[in-house]
């Protein structure tokens, strides 16, 4: 492991801290008028999920974790956790459940993730920006119900139920977001943009 001085962290990168692996969520470099400048990071512990601030002086060192990033395809839900494929060497993986939290309500069977590996422990998943999904059930749209500002909730082929506008039917293929799991386009909008 290498040590970094606090004052170089930097967002999306791994730390040991109190022992315990760490994803710097945010950080934030203050250089007071008087006294020595400090960094101000926000950790979350890899396993419990808890979010921390902590202060580190510029000067002080902090071992980061030396991350290999391994792209895997999401096969199948057994039920107790996820199975993902290398496809390089279709070498098979189970991944905890409570490490894919609500990422795991954004997979199928094509979607290719980046699993982040500490000492061959899975520490965390990078899903792509967006994912394609097929809406499995999505009530007619009712003239009046204003309330809802134009949007409806809609299951997902994954289970993950968004809320999207009304003319959206079952069968259609939606863009999600999958860093806040909302809805962006329907499916061939988005492929038209790409041309």
């Amino acid at each position: 492991m290498a040590k970094i001085k606090a004052g170089n962290i930097k967002k999306g990168t791994y730390l040991l801290h109190l022992n315990q692996p760490h994803y710097v969520a945010s950080t934030k470099f203050v250089s007071p008028g008087k006294g020595s400048a400090f960094s101000r990071v926000k950790l979350r512990n890899v396993k419990t999920g808890s979010l921390s601030e902590f202060t580190f002086k510029s000067h002080d060192s902090i071992e980061q974790l030396d991350i290999e990033s391994i792209e895997m395809n999401f096969l199948y839900d057994d039920g107790e956790s996820a199975v993902f494929m290398n496809p390089r060497t279709y070498e098979q993986f189970n991944l905890s459940k409570k490490l894919l939290g609500n990422k795991l309500k954004m997979l199928t069977s094509d979607v290719s993730v980046y699993v982040l590996f500490h000492e061959e422990k899975a520490l965390d998943v990078t899903m792509p920006p967006k994912v394609k999904l097929k809406v499995t059930k999505a009530e007619e749209a009712t003239a009046g119900g204003r309330q809802t500002a134009g949007k409806k909730p809609v299951t997902m082929e994954s289970g993950l139920i968004v809320k999207a506008p009304l003319f959206i039917k079952t069968g259609e293929s939606l863009i999600i977001d999958t860093s806040t799991g909302e809805y962006v386009s329907r499916g061939w909008v988005a492929l038209l943009n790409n041309f």
